[in-house]
């Protein structure tokens, strides 16, 4: 089914423009080459972090501090697309200094090894400036060249490539990783899965330097600071989302940082087993993606991020039940599932909430407060992983755990479902949708496969030991 979905995407027409149609097929090849770079490259960098002797806090700088400075980055973007007017040069400076970043991020730490985790987080900024510099003017873009009608169904397609893609490029770096581990050559391992995440980028530049780009109306498209703009952005539904989803991210990164922490050092996993738990996620994403986007086109967004963020709640919690390869697995796949729509409903729901012309603006604004919320979160995270006791006694009792992380997936988990039950009730539809009670929308997207099928069989049965 997934196969015919991308021989189909060949032939489609995604617009009656031959230009615009033009452009967004390069947007699909540039979509797979940014996902090989993340999956050879991104998935790994927590892992690098740990070959070089990186500490839990350390962990949770790397993971945090990066999108929070180079959040800032999306400010300027704003600024210069609203002053040239032009988003192409502007996206394409971004993703090409990411691509030249790749070398620096894996030689500095080897060649300074007393400053090996400091240098590897500021090469990590640099990478994400060059990420955040491109993303407000390509979300601006996107929004722009692809119909309304046919949002969900478009980027449901692309993320769908997106998460194919890195299935298969973080499968084949957890080969590479495995292999040259076993051979006493793990730094091998890690210079061939970051050259390939720096060509992969390369070529994700030449794709997008081959798209259109229409003209903006730079009067209109400006950044207004001022008391005015801001009061009206404070009522509005744009705000309330914003607000939601930088929570959310800080809910989230108290605990996601250090899933590779856990698996690698507490769990001692080997990087074949840890691609497999990461890849698996992936691969649930990818099975369910194309349904979600339908949904997503038919019932709006609110409800797919009610459906998903619930399910988002209770993973952290999951984590700790077993530490069983094979249950994870179950564990993942349900993370893959919700993951999918959560991501995919979020994305569109910014995208239906702005006109093109004001999109680059306020995907700035989101975006750094999401950089905000997650560094929050991680360094909580990793501040709580590093206090916290495995061993406390009480009333002439002892408690243990397997990991002192396990405080950090049980307040991760509080945290995500208190922004769920406070904040989701105030969020709007931005188009007209039909309506769906929420367990019917989960079922239409668990029918699809046999693979979700056994997700849903899982939910269940849990849900059943539990009464």
């Amino acid at each position: 089914m997934q196969c015919r979905a991308f021989s189909l995407w060949v032939m489609q027409r995604f617009s009656k423009s031959p230009e615009i149609d033009k452009s967004l097929r390069h947007s699909l090849k540039d979509s797979a080459a940014f996902a090989a770079m993340a999956g050879f490259g991104e998935t790994y960098i927590s892992a690098f972090g740990l070959f070089l002797q990186a500490t839990t806090a350390q962990i949770g700088l790397l993971a945090s501090a990066p999108p929070l400075l180079a959040s800032v980055a999306q400010l300027l973007s704003a600024w210069l697309g609203n002053l040239t007017g032009r988003r192409r040069r502007i996206i394409l400076a971004g993703a090409s200094l990411q691509a030249v970043m790749w070398p620096p991020l894996l030689v500095l730490p080897i060649i300074f090894p007393e400053q090996a985790i400091p240098l590897l987080i500021l090469c990590s900024i640099l990478s994400l400036v060059g990420a955040n510099l491109a993303a407000p003017q390509w979300s601006s873009l996107m929004v722009e060249l692809v119909s309304e009608r046919r949002r969900g169904e478009f980027f449901g397609m692309r993320t769908r490539i997106t998460t194919a893609v890195t299935f298969c490029s973080l499968i084949f770096g957890g080969i590479i990783l495995n292999y040259t581990a076993e051979l006493n050559h793990t730094l091998t391992g890690f210079a061939i899965v970051f050259m390939a995440a720096a060509i992969a980028r390369f070529i994700s530049v030449y794709h997008l330097a081959r798209m259109i780009d229409p003209p903006v109306n730079t009067t209109e498209s400006e950044l207004r600071l001022d008391r005015e703009w801001f009061k009206r952005l404070y009522h509005s539904n744009a705000a309330r989302f914003s607000i939601f989803f930088a929570l959310m991210q800080l809910g989230v990164a108290v605990s996601s940082p250090y899933f590779t922490v856990f698996m690698l050092r507490d769990l001692q996993f080997s990087y074949l087993e840890f691609t497999v738990i990461i890849g698996t996620a992936v691969l649930a994403q990818f099975l369910t993606m194309a349904r979600w986007g339908r949904i997503s086109d038919v019932f709006g967004n609110r409800r797919i991020i009610m459906a998903a963020g619930t399910l988002i709640v209770t993973l952290p919690l999951l984590w700790m039940v077993s530490s069983n390869f094979w249950y994870l697995l179950v564990v993942q796949t349900v993370s893959g599932f919700a993951w999918a729509g959560y991501s995919l409903a979020s994305s569109n729901f910014l995208y239906d909430l702005m006109t093109p012309r004001h999109l680059a603006s306020y995907m700035a604004t989101h975006n750094v407060l999401a950089g905000v919320g997650l560094f929050l979160g991680a360094a909580a995270g990793g501040y709580l992983g590093s206090v916290t006791p495995v061993q406390v006694e009480l009333a002439g009792a002892s408690y243990s755990w397997i990991s002192p992380l396990w405080s950090v997936f049980v307040v991760s988990s509080l945290l995500r479902g208190l922004v769920m039950l406070f904040l989701i009730p105030k969020l709007k539809e931005a188009k007209r949708v039909r309506p769906i009670a929420l367990h019917k929308l989960v079922f239409r997207v668990i029918r699809i496969n046999a693979l979700a099928g056994v997700v849903f069989d899982a939910i269940t049965l849990s849900k059943k030991n539990r009464d």
